[in-house]
């Protein structure tokens, strides 16, 4: 972890996922692979401290554990008319990619308003009890209409808050994502700005 002390904030450079020299085989023209060395290249997330000056930073894991929780995320997007438009929702967070996973109906305003400004996005999970904790941050995000794909996602966040995918929501919930009218929405963080009052002493 790479970081960087302004007299503001901290930030924090987390690598969230190795890519290896042989995933870039296919894409390096045949005859030219000695001017590709093999290396391993990393893809980086900006973590930011939401409090400057807190005598322990928030690290990498204790974000990731964070966004495991049970908690609802609330998810902003743009309306039509510019004004921003914030709603409480589930969410499951992959690891490895860095990326939220969220569902809901595909004739929702958020899907709506996401398909019109899909990188004006903010999401915040908190948690209201003392020591008050959170993750927030901007992103990008895409609506995924692909029923094959969008299932296991669903089963996941199903899974994480209702414990099984038999509770008669979940499988009201699986079955519009069946037949089509519940859509997978896929955000893609481009900071984590976090806190956490417990480690301010």
């Amino acid at each position: 972890m790479t970081c960087e002390i302004s007299k503001t904030r901290i930030s924090c450079y987390l690598i969230i996922k190795t890519i290896n020299h042989s995933d870039l085989e296919p894409y390096i023209p045949t005859g030219l692979e000695c001017l590709y060395p093999k290396m391993t290249f990393v893809r980086t997330l900006k973590l930011i401290q939401a409090i400057p000056n807190m005598p322990n930073p928030i690290t990498e894991t204790e974000v990731n554990n964070f966004l495991e929780s049970k908690l609802n995320m609330q998810i902003a997007s743009i309306d039509e008319e510019g004004y921003p438009m914030i709603q409480p929702i589930w969410f499951v967070y992959d690891k490895e990619s860095g990326k939220i996973y969220t569902a809901t109906q595909k004739t929702t305003k958020k899907v709506h308003n996401i398909l019109r400004n899909p990188d004006k996005i903010y999401f915040s999970i908190d948690d209201a009890n003392y020591p008050y904790k959170g993750v927030k941050g901007r992103a990008v995000a895409r609506i995924f209409e692909d029923i094959q794909k969008n299932l296991p996602i669903v089963e996941k966040i199903n899974i994480k808050y209702l414990g099984t995918i038999e509770h008669p929501l979940a499988r009201m919930i699986i079955e519009n994502t069946k037949n089509g009218t519940e859509v997978v929405i896929e955000i893609t963080p481009k900071f984590f700005s976090a806190w956490d009052f417990g480690k301010a002493m």
